[in-house]
């Protein structure tokens, strides 16, 4: 009986299970001096909206003698809101050159700059007198998020063991939640969101910025950039071993090397080699479904729709936005279930789930709308589909398809598609943000079918097309997807052998070493 090869194999899948002190402390001082950020300007304007446009009135009536036009005031706010997801789009632009060159941690470092930019701008735009400073510092704070929702993801996926990449891969989502969370609290009028709070409401977003600026340095940057784009093996087993609190990482350090033989010949992928490349084909596809999936899912309809639906249901309108924090503590609640479920039940369950109950509650929201008036209990049927639909989102639609990105694609062309997958979900995050209040005026609650049909495409698209890649290294998923691009995989027997060349002609091919079908 060969106990070696067994034995070995359980002790290093129990290792594997591990959290270690400063895996934790890299998934927490990142997502919160990040993920944070986005979920905190996210939400951060809308409290105290009515005394920011009071601001820009008065600072126009300073400025030329008249009261700003209820039109111009309109157009104001509009760019105001909508800035933020036009710079997350610029910033998604710019993951895949500042990763190649600068690393993930250096990334993450560099983006910080923006953040506390914007805040200092933000922070003092009424005393220097100047609305226009705030716009601009909506861009800036954009960008910050459209880089970081990205790159967190990207280095968290890469720096966890494949045993708990799924459970470490939601936390950013947590705190974007959280981020919404604090958001509304502090935007509370008896808080912050006030006459005289706002502006220090704004300023706050640059403390976690300046938190990760002094502690992110002391930790390692991403084992597989060392390795793989670095060519730095010995830096990369130092990282590995502080990460996983043990000396031997040598199987870890070979499956890096695998991928790297794998993906020698192709260097790395620009955003066009992405779109054009056969074997990577069903992946992109993927990504763009799921991400498009997340944004037109309706959750930013369903979180407008929210206060109506409480006062409908008799909360008294004083109490509205404390009813408002409690859903986006409740959503905290479900991400945070998220991460102690995706590596139990997979990722494909979830993304099943999530949109399915979004699609099923989107249907039964728009009939309890439309029958409200007419049948009383009506309202507290839509309390719950909004309590229902916040569930589905928070477990699937929002945490999963980030973790996807990571794991469906290699070192090599793991930036480009983030650039893509990112860039899909700030555009259609800024679409929604301009074409939303158009559907409501002119459907009204029938534009949640809309919504509905969405969510049911995507679920449909999942099930077919996308696989389970749980407890899976990148080269096995890789294989996977092979399979469904129906590409040739290339077997080497000898581990040591060189890697084989693709010979001309047959450059869609995708060649990986030491594997076999």
């Amino acid at each position: 009986m060969e106990k070696g090869p067994d034995s070995s194999q359980t002790n290093l899948s129990e290792r594997d299970m591990k959290m270690t002190l400063l895996l934790a402390a890299v998934t927490l001082i990142s997502t919160f001096g990040s993920s944070f950020q986005y979920g905190y300007n996210v939400s951060v304007i809308n409290s105290p909206a009515p005394y920011m446009q009071a601001f820009y009135n008065k600072t126009y009536l300073e400025r030329t003698g008249k009261p700003m036009g209820s039109n111009f005031q309109t157009l104001l706010w509009s760019l105001t809101v909508s800035m933020f997801p036009l710079g997350g789009f610029f910033g998604s632009l710019m993951v895949a050159p500042l990763v190649n060159r600068c690393g993930r941690k250096g990334t993450l470092l560099i983006n910080n700059l923006f953040s506390i930019a914007a805040a200092i701008l933000m922070g003092t735009s009424e005393v220097a007198k100047t609305f226009e400073v705030i716009i601009l510092s909506r861009v800036i704070v954009g960008i910050y998020a459209g880089l970081a929702s990205n790159v967190v993801p990207m280095y968290l996926g890469e720096v966890s063991p494949k045993n708990l990449r799924g459970a470490v891969g939601v936390v950013p989502q947590l705190f974007i939640t959280i981020g919404i969370l604090i958001a509304q609290i502090f935007g509370l009028q008896s808080i912050l969101g006030n006459a005289e709070g706002w502006p220090l409401l704004l300023g706050l977003t640059g403390i976690p910025s300046l938190i990760q600026l002094l502690i992110l340095p002391f930790f390692p940057e991403s084992p597989r950039y060392l390795l793989i784009q670095k060519g730095n093996e010995e830096q990369a087993r130092q990282a590995l071993r502080k990460l996983r609190g043990w000396d031997d990482v040598d199987d870890e350090i070979e499956e890096m090397r695998q991928e790297d033989r794998s993906e020698k010949e192709g260097g790395h992928f620009s955003v066009l080699n992405l779109c054009t490349f056969r074997g990577l084909r069903w992946q992109l596809i993927s990504i763009v479904v799921m991400m498009m999936g997340q944004q037109l899912s309706g959750v930013n309809a369903v979180f407008y729709y929210a206060d109506r639906i409480f006062l409908s249901a008799g909360v008294d309108d004083n109490n509205v936005q404390y009813v408002t924090v409690s859903t986006g503590a409740f959503n905290v609640v479900m991400t945070f279930v998220a991460v102690f479920i995706v590596e139990s039940l997979g990722r494909r369950i979830l993304l099943l789930a999530g949109f399915g109950l979004c699609c099923v509650f989107c249907a039964v929201l728009t009939l309890a709308l439309n029958l409200q008036t007419t049948v009383s209990w009506m309202s507290y049927l839509s309390i719950v589909c909004v309590i229902v639909y916040i569930t589905g989102h928070a477990i699937g639609a929002s945490p999963i398809p980030f973790v996807m990105i990571t794991e469906m694609f290699l070192q090599s062309s793991r930036p480009a598609a983030f650039m893509v997958g990112g860039s899909v979900h700030w555009l259609c995050n800024f679409t929604v943000g301009l074409v939303f209040l158009y559907m409501e005026a002119g459907l009204g609650a029938y534009c949640f079918l809309i919504f509905c049909a969405i969510c049911l495409a995507t679920v449909v698209y999942i099930f077919i097309i996308v696989p389970e890649t749980k407890n899976k290294t990148f080269m096995e998923i890789n294989r996977i997807m092979a399979k469904r691009n129906k590409v040739e995989i290339q077997a080497e027997k000898e581990e040591l052998k060189d890697f084989q060349t693709v010979p001309e002609g047959q450059a869609e091919k995708q060649v990986v070493s030491n594997t076999q079908l």
